[in-house]
Protein backbone atom coordinates (compact mmCIF):
# COMPACT_ATOMS: atom_id res chain seq x y z
CA UNK A 1 0.00 0.00 0.00
CA UNK A 2 0.86 3.56 -0.45
CA UNK A 3 4.31 5.38 -1.51
CA UNK A 4 7.47 3.74 -0.82
CA UNK A 5 10.87 4.57 -0.91
CA UNK A 6 13.35 4.68 -3.97
CA UNK A 7 16.35 2.80 -2.41
CA UNK A 8 19.91 5.53 -2.78
CA UNK A 9 21.51 4.44 -6.12
CA UNK A 10 19.02 1.82 -6.80
CA UNK A 11 15.43 3.00 -8.01
CA UNK A 12 14.46 -0.16 -9.76
CA UNK A 13 16.81 -2.93 -8.20
CA UNK A 14 19.71 -5.05 -9.42
CA UNK A 15 19.64 -5.89 -13.18
CA UNK A 16 20.11 -9.83 -14.88
CA UNK A 17 23.19 -11.65 -13.88
CA UNK A 18 25.78 -11.34 -17.11
CA UNK A 19 29.76 -12.59 -17.05
CA UNK A 20 32.20 -10.42 -17.73
CA UNK A 21 30.54 -7.01 -17.05
CA UNK A 22 34.00 -5.00 -15.31
CA UNK A 23 33.80 -2.94 -18.77
CA UNK A 24 30.62 -1.71 -18.45
CA UNK A 25 30.71 1.70 -17.78
CA UNK A 26 33.97 2.34 -19.69
CA UNK A 27 32.08 1.00 -22.93
CA UNK A 28 28.60 3.28 -22.11
CA UNK A 29 29.66 6.62 -22.22
CA UNK A 30 27.34 9.03 -20.28
CA UNK A 31 25.27 11.33 -22.88
CA UNK A 32 25.85 14.34 -19.82
CA UNK A 33 29.03 15.38 -18.53
CA UNK A 34 27.15 16.36 -14.93
CA UNK A 35 27.34 13.39 -13.28
CA UNK A 36 26.07 12.23 -9.90
CA UNK A 37 28.15 9.26 -7.53
CA UNK A 38 26.98 7.05 -4.95
CA UNK A 39 28.90 5.69 -2.67
CA UNK A 40 27.85 2.71 -0.38
CA UNK A 41 28.90 2.08 3.08
CA UNK A 42 27.95 -1.24 4.01
CA UNK A 43 28.48 -1.29 7.52
CA UNK A 44 26.19 -1.50 10.33
CA UNK A 45 25.86 -2.14 14.20
CA UNK A 46 22.60 -3.81 14.13
CA UNK A 47 20.80 -5.04 10.92
CA UNK A 48 17.13 -3.42 11.32
CA UNK A 49 14.18 -5.68 11.00
CA UNK A 50 12.84 -3.69 7.97
CA UNK A 51 15.90 -3.13 6.21
CA UNK A 52 16.67 -4.94 2.81
CA UNK A 53 19.52 -2.81 1.62
CA UNK A 54 22.56 -4.87 1.24
CA UNK A 55 24.72 -4.32 5.08
CA UNK A 56 27.57 -5.68 6.71
CA UNK A 57 28.60 -6.32 10.38
CA UNK A 58 31.08 -4.28 11.18
CA UNK A 59 34.23 -6.95 12.11
CA UNK A 60 37.50 -6.18 13.12
CA UNK A 61 39.46 -4.63 10.24
CA UNK A 62 36.81 -4.58 7.73
CA UNK A 63 36.04 -1.06 7.41
CA UNK A 64 39.69 -0.71 6.95
CA UNK A 65 39.43 -3.19 3.96
CA UNK A 66 36.91 -1.62 2.65
CA UNK A 67 38.08 1.56 2.61
CA UNK A 68 41.39 0.53 0.68
CA UNK A 69 38.66 -1.05 -1.82
CA UNK A 70 37.19 2.03 -2.33
CA UNK A 71 40.08 3.95 -3.18
CA UNK A 72 41.00 1.62 -5.50
CA UNK A 73 37.27 1.91 -7.51
CA UNK A 74 37.31 5.12 -7.39
CA UNK A 75 41.24 5.18 -9.15
CA UNK A 76 39.82 2.86 -11.56
CA UNK A 77 36.54 4.99 -12.41
CA UNK A 78 38.57 8.03 -12.68
CA UNK A 79 40.51 6.24 -15.15
CA UNK A 80 37.80 5.73 -17.45
CA UNK A 81 38.16 6.89 -20.48
CA UNK A 82 35.40 9.70 -20.50
CA UNK A 83 35.64 10.43 -17.07
CA UNK A 84 38.24 13.40 -17.63
CA UNK A 85 35.47 15.20 -19.29
CA UNK A 86 32.59 14.56 -16.39
CA UNK A 87 31.92 16.73 -13.29
CA UNK A 88 30.27 15.69 -10.29
CA UNK A 89 27.44 18.02 -8.92
CA UNK A 90 26.70 15.71 -6.63
CA UNK A 91 27.62 12.51 -3.77
CA UNK A 92 25.93 10.70 -1.90
CA UNK A 93 27.27 8.10 0.53
CA UNK A 94 24.22 5.75 1.73
CA UNK A 95 24.49 2.56 3.55
CA UNK A 96 24.54 0.67 5.81
CA UNK A 97 25.47 3.03 8.31
CA UNK A 98 27.82 5.62 6.68
CA UNK A 99 28.48 7.52 9.64
CA UNK A 100 30.49 4.52 11.63
CA UNK A 101 33.39 6.40 9.73
CA UNK A 102 35.90 8.64 11.08
CA UNK A 103 36.07 11.98 10.20
CA UNK A 104 39.07 11.38 8.71
CA UNK A 105 38.46 8.14 6.61
CA UNK A 106 35.75 9.95 5.38
CA UNK A 107 37.88 13.20 4.87
CA UNK A 108 40.15 10.83 3.15
CA UNK A 109 37.50 9.43 0.63
CA UNK A 110 36.42 12.52 -0.40
CA UNK A 111 40.06 13.87 -1.14
CA UNK A 112 40.96 10.38 -3.33
CA UNK A 113 37.20 11.23 -5.41
CA UNK A 114 38.80 15.31 -5.76
CA UNK A 115 41.59 13.94 -6.57
CA UNK A 116 40.24 11.63 -9.81
CA UNK A 117 37.40 13.99 -10.67
CA UNK A 118 36.24 17.17 -11.50
CA UNK A 119 33.96 18.21 -8.17
CA UNK A 120 31.51 21.19 -8.66
CA UNK A 121 32.59 24.28 -6.35
CA UNK A 122 28.94 24.02 -5.45
CA UNK A 123 28.18 20.35 -5.48
CA UNK A 124 25.86 18.77 -2.50
CA UNK A 125 27.70 16.49 -0.83
CA UNK A 126 25.22 14.13 1.87
CA UNK A 127 26.46 11.68 4.33
CA UNK A 128 23.64 9.42 6.26
CA UNK A 129 23.73 8.82 9.62
CA UNK A 130 22.33 7.00 12.94
CA UNK A 131 21.57 9.45 15.66
CA UNK A 132 23.56 6.79 18.07
CA UNK A 133 26.41 6.76 15.71
CA UNK A 134 27.71 10.82 15.65
CA UNK A 135 28.72 13.42 17.99
CA UNK A 136 29.54 17.43 17.44
CA UNK A 137 33.25 16.36 16.96
CA UNK A 138 32.34 13.70 14.78
CA UNK A 139 30.06 16.10 12.60
CA UNK A 140 32.15 19.04 12.54
CA UNK A 141 34.91 17.11 10.88
CA UNK A 142 32.54 15.64 8.28
CA UNK A 143 31.74 19.63 7.49
CA UNK A 144 35.46 20.49 7.08
CA UNK A 145 35.86 17.54 5.05
CA UNK A 146 32.96 19.26 2.68
CA UNK A 147 30.27 17.92 3.59
CA UNK A 148 27.29 19.76 3.67
CA UNK A 149 24.16 18.03 4.08
CA UNK A 150 23.20 15.06 6.56
CA UNK A 151 20.38 12.90 6.19
CA UNK A 152 19.79 11.97 9.77
CA UNK A 153 17.85 8.10 10.09
CA UNK A 154 15.10 8.61 13.18
CA UNK A 155 12.74 6.54 11.76
CA UNK A 156 11.14 6.78 15.39
CA UNK A 157 10.66 9.05 18.12
CA UNK A 158 8.48 6.05 20.59
CA UNK A 159 11.04 4.69 23.06
CA UNK A 160 9.07 1.20 22.43
CA UNK A 161 8.66 0.78 18.85
CA UNK A 162 12.17 1.69 17.92
CA UNK A 163 13.88 -1.14 19.87
CA UNK A 164 11.65 -3.52 18.39
CA UNK A 165 12.85 -1.81 15.14
CA UNK A 166 16.89 -2.70 15.56
CA UNK A 167 17.32 0.78 16.16
CA UNK A 168 20.02 1.40 19.02
CA UNK A 169 18.80 5.49 19.67
CA UNK A 170 15.67 6.13 22.28
CA UNK A 171 13.93 10.01 21.56
CA UNK A 172 16.12 11.77 23.81
CA UNK A 173 19.23 10.43 21.64
CA UNK A 174 17.63 11.33 18.32
CA UNK A 175 16.63 15.35 19.28
CA UNK A 176 20.73 15.19 20.80
CA UNK A 177 21.45 14.45 17.15
CA UNK A 178 19.90 17.03 15.39
CA UNK A 179 21.16 19.85 18.06
CA UNK A 180 24.68 18.14 17.41
CA UNK A 181 24.38 18.39 13.90
CA UNK A 182 23.00 22.11 13.89
CA UNK A 183 26.02 23.04 16.54
CA UNK A 184 28.18 21.57 14.58
CA UNK A 185 27.48 23.85 11.04
CA UNK A 186 25.50 21.76 9.25
CA UNK A 187 22.91 24.06 7.09
CA UNK A 188 21.00 21.83 5.29
CA UNK A 189 19.51 19.04 7.83
CA UNK A 190 17.35 16.03 6.31
CA UNK A 191 15.25 13.63 8.96
CA UNK A 192 14.02 10.11 8.09
CA UNK A 193 10.76 8.81 9.56
CA UNK A 194 8.70 5.85 8.78
CA UNK A 195 5.13 5.11 9.18
CA UNK A 196 3.44 2.16 8.90
CA UNK A 197 5.08 0.50 11.91
CA UNK A 198 4.42 -2.15 14.16
CA UNK A 199 2.61 -0.90 16.92
CA UNK A 200 2.18 3.11 15.27
CA UNK A 201 -0.94 4.60 15.72
CA UNK A 202 -2.50 7.72 14.69
CA UNK A 203 -1.92 9.60 18.05
CA UNK A 204 1.46 8.34 17.94
CA UNK A 205 2.50 8.95 14.54
CA UNK A 206 1.07 12.57 15.07
CA UNK A 207 3.10 13.19 18.56
CA UNK A 208 6.11 12.38 15.99
CA UNK A 209 5.48 14.15 12.88
CA UNK A 210 4.80 17.39 15.20
CA UNK A 211 8.14 16.80 17.54
CA UNK A 212 10.64 16.36 14.26
CA UNK A 213 8.65 19.51 12.15
CA UNK A 214 9.26 21.38 15.71
CA UNK A 215 12.85 21.01 15.10
CA UNK A 216 12.67 22.44 12.12
CA UNK A 217 14.63 20.30 9.66
CA UNK A 218 15.19 21.50 6.31
CA UNK A 219 13.66 18.61 4.24
CA UNK A 220 12.02 15.46 5.68
CA UNK A 221 11.66 12.16 3.69
CA UNK A 222 9.26 9.71 5.54
CA UNK A 223 8.18 6.20 3.99
CA UNK A 224 5.49 4.00 4.71
CA UNK A 225 6.91 0.63 6.08
CA UNK A 226 6.75 -2.32 3.34
CA UNK A 227 8.25 -6.00 4.13
CA UNK A 228 10.55 -5.91 1.54
CA UNK A 229 12.55 -9.45 0.29
CA UNK A 230 15.55 -9.56 1.57
CA UNK A 231 14.40 -8.06 4.83
CA UNK A 232 13.92 -9.65 8.21
CA UNK A 233 10.61 -8.87 8.39
CA UNK A 234 9.70 -9.81 4.57
CA UNK A 235 11.11 -13.35 5.66
CA UNK A 236 9.49 -14.07 8.73
CA UNK A 237 6.69 -11.63 8.92
CA UNK A 238 5.67 -9.30 11.65
CA UNK A 239 2.59 -8.99 14.01
CA UNK A 240 0.61 -5.23 15.10
CA UNK A 241 0.67 -3.93 11.68
CA UNK A 242 -1.77 -0.97 11.20
CA UNK A 243 -4.76 -1.49 8.92
CA UNK A 244 -4.29 -0.04 5.80
CA UNK A 245 -6.70 3.02 6.48
CA UNK A 246 -4.62 3.56 9.11
CA UNK A 247 -1.45 3.70 7.32
CA UNK A 248 -3.28 6.01 4.87
CA UNK A 249 -4.81 8.49 7.83
CA UNK A 250 -0.53 8.62 9.08
CA UNK A 251 0.38 9.60 5.21
CA UNK A 252 -2.39 12.29 5.38
CA UNK A 253 -1.65 13.32 8.64
CA UNK A 254 1.75 13.85 7.83
CA UNK A 255 0.81 15.41 4.12
CA UNK A 256 -1.09 17.83 5.85
CA UNK A 257 1.30 19.36 9.14
CA UNK A 258 4.25 19.35 6.94
CA UNK A 259 1.98 21.67 3.97
CA UNK A 260 1.35 23.94 7.79
CA UNK A 261 4.97 24.22 8.36
CA UNK A 262 5.42 25.58 4.93
CA UNK A 263 7.15 22.15 3.71
CA UNK A 264 6.88 21.50 -0.12
CA UNK A 265 5.60 18.03 -0.70
CA UNK A 266 8.21 17.76 -3.89
CA UNK A 267 8.06 13.70 -4.37
CA UNK A 268 5.73 10.94 -2.97
CA UNK A 269 8.01 10.27 0.30
CA UNK A 270 9.99 13.64 0.59
CA UNK A 271 8.79 17.49 1.82
CA UNK A 272 11.44 20.52 2.02
CA UNK A 273 12.09 24.02 2.61
CA UNK A 274 12.29 25.94 -0.75
CA UNK A 275 15.89 25.76 -2.62
CA UNK A 276 16.25 22.32 -0.02
CA UNK A 277 15.42 19.80 -2.32
CA UNK A 278 17.78 16.64 -2.23
CA UNK A 279 19.84 17.67 -5.55
CA UNK A 280 21.18 13.96 -5.33
CA UNK A 281 18.12 12.19 -5.03
CA UNK A 282 16.60 14.48 -7.90
CA UNK A 283 19.41 12.80 -10.39
CA UNK A 284 17.54 9.40 -9.78
CA UNK A 285 13.79 11.00 -10.38
CA UNK A 286 14.45 12.83 -13.31
CA UNK A 287 16.31 9.69 -14.73
CA UNK A 288 19.35 11.04 -15.12
CA UNK A 289 23.15 9.52 -14.87
CA UNK A 290 25.04 8.55 -11.93
CA UNK A 291 28.04 6.68 -11.01
CA UNK A 292 28.03 3.68 -8.15
CA UNK A 293 30.93 3.16 -5.52
CA UNK A 294 30.92 0.08 -3.03
CA UNK A 295 29.61 -3.02 -2.14
CA UNK A 296 26.00 -3.45 -4.13
CA UNK A 297 25.85 -0.51 -5.37
CA UNK A 298 23.99 0.96 -8.56
CA UNK A 299 24.79 3.15 -11.02
CA UNK A 300 23.65 4.03 -14.52
CA UNK A 301 26.13 5.70 -17.21
CA UNK A 302 24.64 5.89 -21.21
CA UNK A 303 22.48 3.51 -21.80
CA UNK A 304 23.14 0.98 -19.01
CA UNK A 305 22.26 0.25 -15.22
CA UNK A 306 24.78 -1.82 -13.50
CA UNK A 307 25.06 -3.41 -9.86
CA UNK A 308 28.56 -4.12 -8.04
CA UNK A 309 29.01 -6.93 -6.46
CA UNK A 310 26.96 -7.39 -2.67
CA UNK A 311 29.28 -9.53 -0.76
CA UNK A 312 31.85 -6.98 0.69
CA UNK A 313 34.95 -9.58 0.91
CA UNK A 314 34.27 -10.28 -2.86
CA UNK A 315 33.89 -6.94 -3.39
CA UNK A 316 37.22 -5.76 -1.96
CA UNK A 317 39.29 -9.02 -3.54
CA UNK A 318 37.98 -8.09 -6.94
CA UNK A 319 39.37 -4.53 -6.60
CA UNK A 320 42.54 -6.09 -5.05
CA UNK A 321 42.77 -7.89 -7.97
CA UNK A 322 42.83 -4.49 -10.28
CA UNK A 323 39.51 -4.80 -11.45
CA UNK A 324 35.94 -2.73 -11.22
CA UNK A 325 33.31 -4.76 -8.70
CA UNK A 326 30.43 -5.04 -11.74
CA UNK A 327 28.62 -7.96 -11.22
CA UNK A 328 25.58 -7.31 -13.37
CA UNK A 329 24.07 -5.06 -15.90
CA UNK A 330 21.21 -4.23 -18.04
CA UNK A 331 21.13 -1.87 -21.41
CA UNK A 332 17.79 -0.48 -21.69
CA UNK A 333 15.26 -0.20 -24.17
CA UNK A 334 14.20 3.11 -25.69
CA UNK A 335 10.79 1.90 -24.45
CA UNK A 336 12.14 0.92 -21.25
CA UNK A 337 14.00 4.32 -20.84
CA UNK A 338 10.49 6.52 -21.83
CA UNK A 339 8.61 4.40 -18.66
CA UNK A 340 10.83 4.61 -15.91
CA UNK A 341 11.39 8.29 -17.34
CA UNK A 342 7.60 8.38 -16.57
CA UNK A 343 7.36 6.05 -13.23
CA UNK A 344 10.57 8.32 -11.66
CA UNK A 345 9.16 11.83 -12.66
CA UNK A 346 5.39 11.30 -11.66
CA UNK A 347 7.31 10.81 -8.01
CA UNK A 348 7.50 14.45 -8.00
CA UNK A 349 5.45 17.19 -7.74
CA UNK A 350 6.78 18.52 -11.23
CA UNK A 351 5.30 15.64 -13.30
CA UNK A 352 6.71 15.00 -16.79
CA UNK A 353 5.91 16.56 -20.19
CA UNK A 354 3.15 15.48 -21.18
CA UNK A 355 4.41 14.72 -24.52
CA UNK A 356 6.17 11.46 -22.68
CA UNK A 357 2.77 10.60 -21.64
CA UNK A 358 1.51 10.41 -24.91
CA UNK A 359 4.03 8.81 -26.18
CA UNK A 360 3.58 6.10 -23.95
CA UNK A 361 -0.16 5.83 -24.86
CA UNK A 362 0.43 5.77 -28.35
CA UNK A 363 -0.90 2.41 -29.55
CA UNK A 364 -1.92 1.44 -25.59
CA UNK A 365 -5.87 2.23 -25.69
CA UNK A 366 -6.34 0.35 -22.02
CA UNK A 367 -3.06 2.21 -20.42
CA UNK A 368 -5.14 5.56 -22.14
CA UNK A 369 -8.50 4.57 -20.09
CA UNK A 370 -6.76 4.24 -17.16
CA UNK A 371 -5.17 7.17 -17.38
CA UNK A 372 -8.40 9.61 -18.46
CA UNK A 373 -9.98 7.42 -15.65
CA UNK A 374 -7.46 8.85 -13.32
CA UNK A 375 -7.93 12.51 -14.72
CA UNK A 376 -11.56 12.31 -13.65
CA UNK A 377 -10.88 11.51 -10.76
CA UNK A 378 -8.42 14.10 -9.66
CA UNK A 379 -5.67 11.60 -9.16
CA UNK A 380 -3.74 12.76 -12.40
CA UNK A 381 -3.99 16.84 -13.21
CA UNK A 382 -2.71 18.51 -16.49
CA UNK A 383 -0.45 21.87 -15.67
CA UNK A 384 0.33 23.43 -18.72
CA UNK A 385 2.62 21.35 -20.82
CA UNK A 386 3.39 18.84 -17.94
CA UNK A 387 1.15 16.18 -16.21
CA UNK A 388 1.84 15.63 -12.47
CA UNK A 389 -0.04 13.11 -9.77
CA UNK A 390 -1.77 15.15 -6.85
CA UNK A 391 -1.19 13.85 -3.16
CA UNK A 392 -4.04 11.44 -3.71
CA UNK A 393 -2.14 10.61 -6.86
CA UNK A 394 1.04 9.89 -4.93
CA UNK A 395 -0.68 7.60 -2.24
CA UNK A 396 -1.99 5.29 -5.31
CA UNK A 397 0.96 5.40 -7.59
CA UNK A 398 2.29 2.02 -7.61
CA UNK A 399 -0.80 0.64 -9.13
CA UNK A 400 -0.41 3.08 -12.53
CA UNK A 401 3.40 2.85 -12.33
CA UNK A 402 3.47 -0.89 -12.62
CA UNK A 403 1.13 0.08 -16.11
CA UNK A 404 2.93 2.91 -17.04
CA UNK A 405 6.47 0.29 -17.30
Amino acid sequence: MGPGSVTAGDPFGAAPAEPGLASVPADNPPSSDILGLYVHVPFCAKRCGYCSFNTAPLEDGAMARYLEALHREIDLLGALPWAARVRLATVFMGGGTPSLMAAEDLAAALDRIRARFAVAEDAEITVECNPESVTRQKLEGYRVAGVNRLSLGVQSLDDSILPRLGRLHDARGARAAFEAAREAGCANLSVDLMYGLPGLDIDGWTRAVDAVLDWQPDHLSAYGLTLDAGSLWGAAGIDGLPAEQEQIDQYWRLARAAAAHGLEHYEISNYARPRFRSRHNQIYWHAAEYLAAGPGACGFVGSARYANVRATPRYCQTLADGVLPVASAEQLSSRQRLGERLILGLRTADGVPATWLEARLDGAPDLRRRIETWRAQALLVDAGDRVRLTEAGFLLSDALFVELL
